[in-house]
């Protein structure tokens, strides 16, 4: 794999930290996870584990993200608040090229597992720290969620229709774009430790990510004070590009932006007088006429069912498609034919289908060597590398730092 040999340690916990250590242990590094124990009247580990819907179906089970989130990755049960687990962690990241975190910002070092401390005895490590506002500015302490970073970076405030109050995606999006920039600043930092030597903190602040996928949105209000505003299924300024009605109450969703796109869309819909419009050539002509071409669009995808429209539309050579469910995608041949759903066996033996590894490398590609571990399965392993001897850990166990 292609990232075999790296050593990460992961401190984060819930999405965002944790999905950015996901991607490196799928690639094949040896991710450890640092997870709190379990005392009493507390079940200890990532909440995580704990989310959502759970196998077996009942409080005792394990969340079926778990799963997924926490692939190849290694389990090991500190108490960060005591010294002795703070000491445990300096041990392992000593040890590691890479520490992700999610905490509050001040958290580590209250810990005494600052950057300055962690890299006094490993300066080539690379600290990752995920936070909703970032090490810096006056809103640093604040607690934040990726819900509250996908609102502060405008993505909320363009999602939905104008008439109603903004939406949000129903998946946890503003940690996931997160985790992205995470891996991508990591690895940037990789290349740079390469020429120097050195590691350095790469700070990745949630809203600032979100903020990152704005498009076009700032210098268009820097220039011309135009606020993008929700605009219901279509791309504002880029036509046609949006979802049309089909005669079996489903939706066809098509994309004829190209210039000769749309010429072959308008054809296939029996309008040459908008193929052929010269004032309809561009793109820059076609969003001062979005309203006409939409309604004309509509008015053709109304009057066939769904799959009739799109075999119009594969003839014309036009990019289209069908809004998936996840039942949708786990029948559609070209997913079957991707292998993007890997099947998997349980402990129980029960099969589980979860996400294949992507991006897809044709010579070191990644894979799914186990899924999510238990609470501390690796802890004894991981102490012993670290040269603790079975006294000390039987010790340590019984103390509650492990």
């Amino acid at each position: 794999m292609a990232l075999e040999g790296l050593k990460v340690l992961e401190l984060g916990q819930l999405i965002a930290g944790p999905f950015a250590a996901r991607l490196f242990a799928e690639f094949g590094a040896d991710v450890i996870k640092v997870e709190p124990p379990a005392k009493p009247g507390v079940e200890g580990g990532d909440p995580l584990r704990k989310w959502r819907k759970l196998h077996p179906d009942n409080p005792s089970g394990t969340s079926l993200w778990w799963f997924v989130q926490a692939r190849n990755k290694r389990s090991i049960t500190i108490d960060m608040r005591q010294p002795e687990g703070q000491q445990i962690v300096r041990e392992l990241a000593a040890k590691a090229d890479i520490v992700i975190e999610n905490f509050r910002p001040g958290a580590l070092e209250k810990w005494g597992l600052g950057y300055e401390q962690l890299s006094a005895s490993n300066p080539g490590l690379i600290l990752v720290r995920l936070s909703g506002y970032g090490q810096t500015g006056p809103y640093r302490d604040r607690p934040g969620f990726g819900a509250i970073a996908e609102s502060m970076g405008g993505m909320r405030y363009v999602t939905g229709f104008p008439d109603r109050p903004p939406v949000r995606m129903n998946l946890s999006i503003g940690d996931s774009i997160s985790a992205l920039h995470a891996v991508i600043g990591a690895l940037a930092a990789l290349q740079s430790r390469h020429a120097t030597g050195r590691g350095q903190v790469v700070d990745v602040a949630l809203f600032e990510s979100v903020f990152n996928l704005m498009e076009s949105t700032l210098p268009e209000f820097d220039r011309y004070g135009v606020i993008r505003e929700r605009t219901g299924t279509n791309l504002t300024g880029i036509v046609p590009s949006n979802t049309y009605p089909t005669a079996d109450g489903r939706h066809i969703v098509i994309g004829g932006n190209g210039d000769s796109i749309y010429k072959r869309l308008m054809n296939a819909i029996g309008r040459p007088d908008l193929a052929d419009d010269p004032a309809l050539a561009n793109n820059a002509g076609r969003a001062l006429r979005v309203t006409e071409i939409d309604e004309a669009i509509a008015a053709w995808s109304r009057g066939l069912t769904l799959e009739d429209a799109l075999a119009v539309m594969e003839r014309a050579d036009v990019p289209s498609g069908r809004i998936y469910s996840i039942e949708d995608i786990v029948s559609d041949p070209q997913y079957q034919a991707r292998g993007v759903i890997e099947h998997t066996t349980l402990d129980d033996g029960s099969k589980l289908a979860i996400p294949a590894v992507v991006p897809r490398l044709s010579a070191t590609p990644g894979g799914t060597k186990w899924l999510g571990p238990t609470l501390g399965e690796h802890t004894h392993e991981v102490l012993a590398d670290l040269g603790y001897d079975e006294q000390t850990i039987q010790r340590l166990r019984d103390q509650g730092v492990i």
